[in-house]
């Protein structure tokens, strides 16, 4: 559905060798803005405008993303998600109206690589895209090929749920491992905790139930012991937990 994105004047580089981009957005303003900020970086760009027409382009021709709004005339983001995941691995980044956390996990669950919530910062659309982008190279399917992620001196490894910080061993649990995953495959995004405790609880929140608190501490003092700067970890109140 349209919304409007806040720009910044200034963009990071993009060093992949001209991906093709699909992006099916029915608000035309925003769908141009994207496409504009994408050519400008050496992305080539293709624009449709309602689902049916997106879905068509996205089976018939070959594209390294898929930027797919949820809100769509014709057919939905999420019923093009169901009928392109039975034949394409496509990575798809998913673009929804702030706050739609029913949304977001059902994106998820339906084979959705990322979610992006408007209004969207345009230098972190660019910088998200970047980063699937990377990760999706050389690979069919995403989410099964991503095994390790690598933030400045942070390095995670999800095959053996091992954690180093520098040079130090970081010892997590099992639910630990998976909660700083998730933080820092969105990292600069606040997650919520209803999101959380879908994703790496698998249970229904309750307000009452204090364990993600818990775990997050937890994993905050083991990477503070092995010399990650505390505030990397963030508590953002009355939206959830942030790794910055």
């Amino acid at each position: 559905m349209g919304g409007t994105a806040v720009q910044d004047v200034e963009m990071p580089s993009v060093n992949l060798p001209q991906p093709s981009i699909l992006v099916i957005e029915d608000d035309h303003a925003l769908n141009g803005q994207i496409a504009q900020l994408l050519g400008s970086r050496g992305y080539h760009t293709h624009q449709c405008f309602e689902g049916e027409s997106g879905l068509l382009s996205a089976v018939s021709h070959r594209f390294d993303l898929i930027l797919l709004d949820v809100l769509l005339p014709k057919l939905n983001g999420f019923e093009i998600l169901n009928r392109l995941r039975k034949t394409h691995q496509t990575p798809v980044m998913m673009l929804t109206a702030c706050g739609a956390e029913e949304e977001r996990i059902t994106g998820y669950s339906r084979g959705a690589d990322d979610y992006v919530p408007k209004p969207f910062n345009f230098t972190e659309l660019v910088l998200r895209i970047e980063a699937l982008l990377r990760r999706s190279r050389g690979s069919h399917d995403t989410r099964s090929d991503l095994d390790t992620m690598e933030v400045g001196k942070l390095r995670l490894d999800r095959t053996s749920l091992s954690v180093v910080y520098g040079d130090v061993d970081v010892s997590l649990t099992q639910i630990q491992f998976r909660l700083l995953w998730v933080l820092v495959l969105h990292q600069g995004e606040a997650l919520s905790k209803p999101y959380l405790y879908q994703v790496v609880l698998e249970k229904e929140f309750s307000r009452y139930d204090r364990s993600l608190d818990m775990h997050l501490s937890r994993v905050r003092r083991k990477l503070v012991n092995a010399g990650m700067a505390a505030d990397r970890l963030q508590t953002v109140h009355g939206k959830g937990y942030c790794f910055l």
